[in-house]
């Protein structure tokens, strides 16, 4: 039996709030900023464990800031647990923070080039897909793709940043609230693109309030409750228990 793709056992990370900034004048010269810094620290997940084969579609439900998001960065590696471990056993294609790595002194080709080699992407990977990469951003990115990105709205930057992730042949897709972001027309192509990569056997971990996307991509839920994993089922049952769990 092979093992699985990504692999959780007893995941925490524990992040530490910036509480000077919020203390009221009076507050600081009583307390002379000298307030317990253990006050400041939380645990946004703590001792999270579960398995994911490969080729499986996995949607994570929960409140906000109940951890989701920071469980996509731990398994993308983003950031290194402080407690546990994750073990991921294969190439990540982050659909996270899409303009994440552009650099607004670069044009948008230049940055195609620039975030698709920091993805491990080789120059003439880049080259033979590139106007497949560019029409796929849409009229919009074709025309102003020699441009700095400094001039491109957020919608151009996060189409292009999707187009590019959307091209890596990486087995493992991990998606925060992407369908959410552009037009009617970006949001066809990205689910088009989804259900052709799953087609592929890709294994997908998918953070949505969309209950919609969550259905129709993924079979297994897991519901974060307060950072801890409470249930690990089909999806039908995390978001059964998010709805229990959200006052009406």
């Amino acid at each position: 039996m092979s093992a699985p793709i990504i692999e959780a056992h007893g995941l925490g990370i524990q992040f530490v709030r910036n509480r000077r900034r919020q203390l009221r004048l009076r507050e600081f010269f009583i307390h002379r900023g000298g307030r317990n810094a253990s006050s400041g620290r939380f645990w946004p997940l703590r001792d999270v464990s579960f398995r994911v084969e490969a080729g499986e579609t996995v949607g994570v439900v929960g409140r906000n800031g109940t951890g989701k998001s920071t469980l996509l960065r731990l398994i993308a590696g983003v950031l290194i647990p402080d407690e546990g471990r994750i073990d991921v056993r294969g190439d990540v294609a982050p659909l996270l923070e899409l303009s994440a790595g552009f650099s607004n002194d670069l044009t948008g080709r230049e940055n195609l080039y620039l975030v698709g080699g920091l993805h491990g992407l080789s120059s003439s990977y880049l080259r033979r897909n590139f106007d497949d990469i560019v029409s796929f951003a849409g009229e919009q990115v074709e025309r102003a793709i020699d441009t700095s990105v400094r001039h491109y709205s957020s919608g151009m930057k996060v189409r292009l940043g999707f187009a590019i992730i959307a091209h890596l042949p990486h087995p493992i897709l991990l998606m925060d609230e992407v369908t959410a972001v552009g037009d009617a027309e970006f949001r066809r192509k990205c689910y088009a693109t989804i259900e052709r990569l799953l087609e592929e056997g890709r294994t997908l971990v998918l953070v949505s309030h969309n209950e919609k996307d969550l259905t129709r991509f993924c079979r297994r839920g897991l519901f974060l409750d307060a950072g801890r994993l409470t249930v690990d089922g089909t999806i039908a049952e995390a978001l059964e228990a998010y709805h229990n769990a959200v006052p009406q």
